[in-house]
């Protein structure tokens, strides 16, 4: 079973709009499936980098 997902509504910049939507269409993807994709992206480098300083 799929996960479930969450609708949101944000507000971002216009040319962040507009490169995410070249991407996301690059990609052969929606545009929310691309921000989820760099969203998680991110979450991931950040925990990995708060791992390492830890140690």
């Amino acid at each position: 079973m799929k996960p479930l997902k969450i609708k949101v509504s944000i507000t971002l910049d216009d040319d962040i709009v507009y490169r995410i939507k070249q991407l996301s269409e690059q990609d052969d993807r929606s545009f929310s499936q691309y921000i989820n994709i760099v969203l998680k992206r991110h979450i991931a480098e950040k925990e990995t980098t708060r791992q390492e300083t830890k140690q």
